[in-house]
C-alpha cells in the first residue's frame, strides 16, 4: 500500500537546494528540456527513486497543440510534439492524464503493486508490466482558472500536466510525494518562463519569417530601424487565381491556396530564401545568403524546383477532381531596406526600395513576354556560370525606370517539366 500524503518541515527543507536551482534556471531561460532533465537528476540526488517523469505542456503553435516531455532513469529526457488533431486521439481519451483534467485536477495516484483502480488505463497497465509500484499525477494553471465549473480535457487552458512514477517495492513515501509537490509551483514557473520565450520564437517565426522573427525576438523592435542589404527578390504569385475565386466555395479556395504556398514556401527555404509577407495570392521573399552570387544561385534552383513541384502537384490535383493554378515567379536583385516600417502601434518588418519596386515590375510582365518565370539582367550577371540555361527575353522599358532592361527566362525542355 502506498503511503498517504504528510507535509513536514523535513520535506519543505529538503526542497529548498532544488527551489533555489529552479528559480537560476527560470531567470536564465534554460531550454524546457534541459530544465527537466536536471529537475529529475536533482530529485534523484535527493533520494527520491524516481523511475519514470512526464510532462504534458500546451503548445501555441500552428501545427502542434501540445508538447509531452518524458525522462526515464534509463534513458534521460526526451520529447514529442502532438499535433492538433479534429477527434481527440484514443489513447488520450483513455489516459489517466486526461481523467485528471476531467475531474477538476485534483491530485491523483494509483497503487500499481497492490491496487486495482489503476486497470482501466492500458499506460498503467504497460507500466506495471514494466516493474512500476507507483503513479502519481499533479499539475498547475498558468493563468486564474475557474476550479469550480468544467474544464474540457480537449481545450484544457495553459498548464502543465506531471506525473511521477517509481519502480520502488511500496512506492514513494509520504516525505517524497511531499518534496515534489513543495517544488512543482517553482518547476511550473521556471517552465512558464521558458515556454513563453520559446512560444515567442515559435510565432514569431511562423508569422514574420525565421530571419525577421528572430531579429524582432533579439530587440530590434523600434520603428525605423533598418539595415540596408544586397539580396535577390522573388515575388510569387498564382496565375488566374482572381478567376478562381469568383468559382470556387470559399473553404476550398483556402485549401487550394494553402496547397500552393506549401509547396513555395518549401521549395523557397529549402534553399535558403526568407518569406517576408503573404500578399493575397502571392508571397514576398528574399535571398540573401552572404554574396550575390549565391542568392542569385539559390533563386534560380528554387525556381527550377517550383516548376517542377506545382506540376507534379497540379497533375495530382486534376486526377483528384480538384482546381489547378499555374504560377509566376520575378527575380531581381539589388540593394534593400530590411526593417520596422509602420506606425507606432502597428510595425511591419519587411523589405522596400527601389529593387523591390522593380520586382513588383517585372511580374506584371508575364502575359507581354510569355514566361512565368522572368529575372532582371542584375541576377542573370549574378549567378555567372550556371547549368541553368538562361535565355534573354529582349530589353524591356518598365514604368519608373529611367533606362531599359534586358529580362531573362529559365528554359526547360517540355520532357522535363512532365
Amino acid at each position: 500500500m502506498v503511503a498517504q500524503c504528510d507535509k513536514t518541515p523535513r520535506a519543505a527543507m529538503a526542497a529548498q537546494p532544488l527551489i533555489t536551482w529552479l528559480v537560476e534556471q527560470g531567470l536564465e531561460g534554460t531550454s524546457q528540456e534541459a530544465l527537466l532533465q536536471g529537475y529529475c537528476d536533482r530529485l534523484v540526488d535527493l533520494g527520491v527513486p524516481l523511475w519514470r517523469f512526464f510532462l504534458g505542456q500546451r503548445a501555441f503553435h500552428p501545427r502542434f497543440g501540445g508538447i509531452g516531455f518524458q525522462w526515464t532513469a534509463a534513458e534521460g529526457i526526451s520529447s514529442r510534439a502532438f499535433a492538433y488533431e479534429e477527434t481527440p486521439r484514443n489513447d488520450w481519451l483513455r489516459s489517466p492524464l486526461f481523467s485528471f483534467v476531467q475531474n477538476g485536477m485534483s491530485d491523483q495516484r494509483y497503487d500499481l503493486q497492490t491496487g486495482t483502480d489503476y486497470q482501466q488505463y492500458p499506460l498503467l497497465e504497460d507500466l506495471k508490466a514494466q516493474g512500476a509500484t507507483d503513479y502519481f499525477i499533479s499539475g498547475l494553471h498558468f493563468a486564474k482558472v475557474d476550479t469550480e465549473n468544467y474544464q474540457d480535457p480537449n481545450q484544457a487552458p495553459e498548464g502543465v500536466l506531471i506525473s511521477w512514477c517509481t519502480d520502488r517495492d511500496g512506492g514513494f513515501s509520504a516525505y517524497e510525494v511531499e518534496l515534489m509537490k513543495t517544488a512543482m509551483p517553482y518547476l511550473g514557473l521556471a517552465l512558464k518562463s521558458t515556454a513563453n520565450r520559446r512560444m515567442a520564437a515559435d510565432l514569431l517565426k511562423v508569422y514574420l519569417g525565421r530571419e525577421s522573427g528572430r531579429r524582432v525576438l533579439s530587440g530590434e523592435i523600434q520603428r525605423g530601424s533598418s539595415r540596408q542589404i544586397d539580396a535577390v527578390i522573388c515575388l510569387f504569385d498564382l496565375k488566374g487565381f482572381t478567376s478562381l475565386a469568383e468559382q470556387i466555395p470559399g473553404p476550398d479556395l483556402i485549401d487550394m491556396l494553402n496547397d500552393y504556398f506549401g509547396i513555395a514556401v518549401a521549395a523557397i527555404q529549402s534553399h535558403g530564401g526568407n518569406i517576408l509577407k503573404f500578399i493575397g495570392d502571392g508571397i514576398l521573399t528574399m535571398f540573401d545568403l552572404g554574396s550575390s552570387q549565391l542568392d542569385a544561385r539559390a533563386a534560380l534552383e528554387a525556381a527550377k524546383d517550383l516548376r517542377a513541384q506545382i506540376s507534379q502537384r497540379n497533375s495530382e490535383r486534376l486526377a483528384e477532381g480538384l482546381p489547378v493554378a499555374d504560377f509566376t515567379l520575378a527575380l531581381h536583385a539589388g540593394e534593400i531596406l530590411y526593417g520596422n516600417i509602420g506606425a507606432e502601434n502597428r510595425l511591419d518588418f519587411t523589405v522596400i526600395g527601389p529593387a523591390v519596386n522593380l520586382t513588383a515590375r517585372l511580374s506584371n510582365m508575364h502575359e507581354a513576354v510569355g514566361q512565368n518565370i522572368i529575372l532582371s539582367e542584375k541576377v542573370q550577371k549574378a549567378a555567372g556560370t550556371t547549368d541553368h540555361d538562361l535565355v534573354s527575353l529582349g530589353r524591356y522599358m518598365l514604368r519608373g525606370v529611367a533606362d531599359p532592361i534586358e529580362l531573362f527566362t529559365v528554359y526547360v525542355p517540355d520532357e522535363d517539366t512532365a
